[in-house]
This record gives structure tokens, sequence and C-alpha cells, in this order.
């Protein structure tokens, strides 16, 4: 069955650090990130069928992902593997100011994806197709075939939704706005990060922030705000959604299980203030476990915190 879903961008494997141990020694936890795998796989966990683009190297890392994908039931079918370039790697670090990044991405095999890879007939079968900023800023190629792809959901009328999910080190402001900004024009659903926004536009008010993007053509506009919950624009409605209270111990991926969940609960014929209460319980429930994806919740803890009862054990 064709997935409805379509997230391409670069999974990266994760090492996250874990609190030290009495003898002060650091230990990693390995486990899977890349913002658009950890949006696929939140969405799988939410009932979507979901697919994923990419290209892997063929390498343990590549390996790895595969079988996550294949355990939360993401379609690889539209994964390409390249013997010639690796999978990406990166670390997460935890500090007094929250988490920090050290990415081993360069020239990856999915930084070396083109438009000609890309799989028209699986892009036309979607209902939806899910891209980021990251998606096009780890190469030129990569941005091209974002664009390529965009144009081919647009072409089969298939809708399209972007997190702009602004990595500096990844390219400078001026050139991540402009491309990002042509992008969202096409664009269904756009969700904007606060800091993104501070970045690129030099905007720090929710409503400045969701206007600028209205204004470029997408229906819907969710502000992700992190410990600030979201705030959803849409042309008929402007709504804040407060955070949830619970013990977090590690935002990473907390945007991208957002933006899939939300994605998953519009695809199963949510307005978008259910969509976005609901995506604002597993951003929030996410972040009390370490990794970007293993502490995604399942539904039945998404409802038991919505519905403020005690939360299922995973």
């Amino acid at each position: 069955m064709p997935a409805d879903l379509l997230c391409m961008g670069e999974p990266m494997l994760e090492f996250n650090q874990l609190p030290a141990g009495p003898d002060g020694r650091v230990l990693y936890l390995e486990g899977h990130g890349g913002d658009t795998s950890n949006a696929a796989v939140a969405a799988a966990r939410q009932g979507a069928r979901v697919g994923y683009i990419t290209a892997l190297g063929q390498d343990p890392a590549g390996d790895s992902f595969l079988a996550l994908w294949a355990r939360e039931g993401v379609d690889a079918a539209t994964v390409r593997r390249d013997p010639r370039f690796q999978t990406g790697v990166y670390f997460v670090f935890h500090g007094p100011d929250g988490h920090q990044f050290l990415h081993y991405r360069a020239n990856s095999a999915a930084a070396n994806y083109v438009p000609a890879d890309l799989p028209e007939a699986a892009i036309a079968r979607a209902r939806m197709l899910f891209v980021s900023g990251i998606s096009q800023g780890i190469s030129t190629a990569a941005a091209d075939a974002v664009f390529a792809a965009i144009a081919l959901a647009r072409r089969h009328g298939v809708a399209v939704a972007y997190d702009t999910n602004y990595r500096p080190r990844l390219w400078p402001p001026a050139r991540a706005g402009a491309v990002m900004a042509a992008a969202i024009a096409e664009a269904d659903i756009v969700f904007p990060g606060e800091d993104d926004a501070r970045a690129l536009l030099d905007l720090t008010d929710p409503d400045a922030i969701a206007d600028y993007y209205l204004g470029l053509g997408p229906r819907v506009v969710v502000v992700k705000l992190g410990s600030g919950g979201a705030y959803l624009v849409t042309a008929a409605q402007r709504l804040r959604i407060p955070a949830h209270a619970v013990h977090a111990v590690d935002a990473t991926g907390a945007g991208d299980a957002f933006c899939g969940a939300f994605l998953a609960r519009t695809l199963a014929g949510d307005a978008p203030e259910a969509a976005a209460r609901y995506a604002n319980a597993v951003a929030a429930l996410k972040c009390t476990g370490y990794g970007a994806v293993a502490p995604i919740p399942r539904p039945e803890a998404v409802r038991a915190l919505l519905a403020g009862g005690p939360i299922p054990a995973a």
C-alpha cells in the first residue's frame, strides 16, 4: 500500500550523551536522528502510512536505519544505497544551556542525492510530502532535489509541508532564508521555529513570524516555541497552545516529533487545532527520554496526557 506521507532528507546515526556515572565516565546512547526521519517515525507511531526518500551509505549506520524503519513500519522502498559515500553521524551534548550538536555529515550519501534520483511514481501516489531546511541545507544538490520533489508533488496534486529547522553551520542566513522562502511559497503547511525566525528574519513576535510565512502562501502556519508550546495560525484562527508540564531530560528531536504527529493527525482528518494539540503532547512526551527517536510516544500515552490521566509505560 503506498505511503500517504513521504518524508525526505538526511538520516544520521545518533550518539546521545548520558549523565556521568559515579566514576565520572560519560557514555553515549546510540540511536537514530535526522529531522525528517524523526518526523517519519513519529508519524508512523501515530498510525500514518509513511515512506522515506534519501540515500544511505553501504555501511553499518545505513543498515541500522533500514532496520529502524522496518521496525517502525516506515516504507524504505524509495531509499537508495550509495557505496561511494557514508551515512552521517552526530553527537548530542547536554549542558546548562540545553543540548548542543556535533555533526559529521560532510559529503554524506544524502548530501549527494540529486533530482534524477527522485521516485516520481511514489511521490505521485502520496498525499503529503514533508521536507525541511536541513533537507535543503546539506548541499546544493540536495536543495535542488527538494525543489524538484516539491515540483513533482505539485504536479500530481500532493500537498507539501515544510519545517524551517535552520542550522547556521550548514549555510548563512541570507541564502537559507531565500531558499526556504522559495520552497515555502509552494507549501501548504509550514513549521517555523521561533529561534529560526530570529536568525533568518530578525523576528521574535509569534504573530509577526506567522504573518510573514502566511504571506508566502501556506494555509497553515505552526510556530514552534520550544518550551513555550506552539502558536497555530490560519486565515481564520490564531491560537496559542501552551506546553505540557513534564519532567524533560532531552529536547533533541522534539520539534521533529511535533511535525510528524501534526501531519499524521492531519492526514487522519483532524482540523489544525486538534492536530496541533495532539502534536504538542507528542513533543512534550518525547522530551522525557534520551534520544531523538526512542522516546517518541504511542497514541495511548498521548491521549492519556491530553486527558490528564496516568501515562502508560512505554
